[in-house]
């Protein structure tokens, strides 16, 4: 796509100490995943004097702690394992796939700790950190800013909606501070514009735009945009020109310089809702967007430290990391490395986090919508399986969470150069719908 539409459709970082406590309360009334945030964090109380005075042994044992469900290390489901093993057949060598239940019960897995490429299921990733770091009603601005000087400046945080009609307000606004017009545009370094591992023959289309500040129609229009630092002066000069507007003399300054203490704030743009951001990077897998979530929720727009951070979050997490590599937040980068077993724990995380529904409502759903629209239409699937999809040449990959009577199910299936993958995985996806043999024992 070129365009997102606005009507595409983690814990929020405190602002201040009292904001700090609502949300730890409210994360400790909602969810299990707040009860054992509260418990981890409580203050330690002393013991009533009558249970002090008892002896060790007179105690109740202590119950378990309350929390999150983790994945478990080891398969629990024989029949499911060997029915998964007989799709795969003779390219079991060429998958990973993983099943959990919502208990944290590995079902099934075959080369799950095998890591693989994962195309834009690192886009799962990347919402994830997004929507815990920035919370469910962040919105991306655009902003003018008046120096003391009397100079403007456009700063942007990567808004993929920014379009003309915004675009002509800034240029209304600036033409009204008075002549001559001084504008400053905060924007990267062009070689910050694309992240280094993506190949270059991707640079060119539309998917692979590049990532900076300031995008008008997220630097596409029917293919890249290779200069928006240009394309965003020209189209502000003939704004005000159309105008009549005054004379404007329109530089570029570092993103990453600091705006002054007493600059004035005229005019802001908000981007469309955090839903609408997690969908067009989920539903519709919109690289840009997903980029930009990536910077955002790291707090930084230099990538190589906003993939490490994004790294650290999912380790506290708990989930398991060995062989996973952060390189980009879209899955363009081919150095991306994830197992199914990690995007598994990852989709039973989120669907225990205090944003579940913020998360999963922005995945594609089977047969109805997004890149899953046309994906098992009129089968047992059709509008149960919620999920991301990925492809790159030789790679096809698709994680989510699949509706069925026992539950839910998280599944994902990554493959490397397997024939026929959609078909592989519909038929994947089926085992695990009608499989009711796999339930805990007690």
């Amino acid at each position: 796509m070129t365009t997102p539409l606005r009507l595409l459709l983690g814990l929020q970082r405190p602002q201040s100490p009292r904001r700090a406590v609502a949300v730890l309360l409210v994360a400790a009334s909602t969810s299990p995943v707040g009860t054992a945030v509260w418990a981890q964090n409580a203050p330690a109380l002393p013991a009533p004097r009558a249970l002090r005075s008892l002896p060790m042994a007179a105690l109740p044992v202590a119950p378990p702690p309350v929390g999150m469900p983790r994945l478990a290390s080891e398969v629990s489901c024989p029949l499911l394992q060997r029915q998964v093993a007989q799709v795969l057949g003779g390219e079991q060598s060429r998958w990973s796939v993983s099943v959990a239940d919502g208990s944290g019960r590995l079902l099934a897995d075959v080369n799950g700790r095998q890591p693989r490429v994962p195309a834009s299921n690192q886009k799962l990733i990347s919402t994830a950190f997004a929507l815990d770091r920035l919370g469910p009603d962040y919105r991306l601005t655009t902003q003018l800013w008046r120096l003391q000087d009397g100079t403007l400046r456009m700063v942007g945080q990567g808004d993929p909606d920014l379009a003309l009609p915004q675009l002509q307000r800034f240029a209304q606004l600036a033409m009204a501070a008075g002549t001559p017009v001084r504008l400053e545009l905060a924007e990267e370094a062009p070689q910050n514009w694309w992240p280094s591992g993506w190949h270059t023959g991707d640079r060119a289309y539309a998917y692979g735009a590049p990532i900076t500040r300031l995008a008008v129609t997220s630097n596409a229009i029917d293919d890249a945009v290779s200069n928006p630092a240009s394309r965003l002066q020209t189209l502000l000069r003939r704004s005000m020109a159309r105008n009549g507007g005054p004379q404007v003399q329109l530089a570029l300054v570092s993103a990453r310089q600091p705006l002054p203490s007493d600059a004035v704030l005229v005019h802001e743009e908000p981007s469309t809702s955090m839903h609408g951001l997690l969908s067009l990077a989920n539903t519709e897998s919109h690289n840009f967007t997903a980029e930009v979530l990536l910077r955002q929720a790291a707090d930084t727009w230099d990538l190589a430290e906003a993939s490490r951070r994004t790294f650290l979050w999912l380790n506290d997490q708990g989930l398991p990391m060995e062989g996973v590599r952060i390189a980009d937040g879209s899955g363009l980068d081919r150095a991306n490395r994830v197992t199914s077993r990690f995007l598994v724990a990852l989709l039973l995380r989120m669907d225990h986090h205090p944003y579940s529904r913020d998360y999963v409502s922005s995945m594609a759903i089977a047969g109805r919508r997004g890149t899953l629209r046309n994906l098992y239409k009129g089968t047992s699937l059709d509008g149960q399986f919620f999920a991301k999809t990925g492809t790159l040449t030789g790679v096809r990959s698709i994680s989510g969470i699949l509706q069925t009577t026992d539950g839910p199910r998280y599944v994902s299936a990554v493959s490397a150069g397997a024939g026929a993958p959609n078909t592989t995985i519909g038929r994947v996806l089926r085992q695990v719908q009608t499989v009711g043999a796999c339930q805990p024992a007690f």
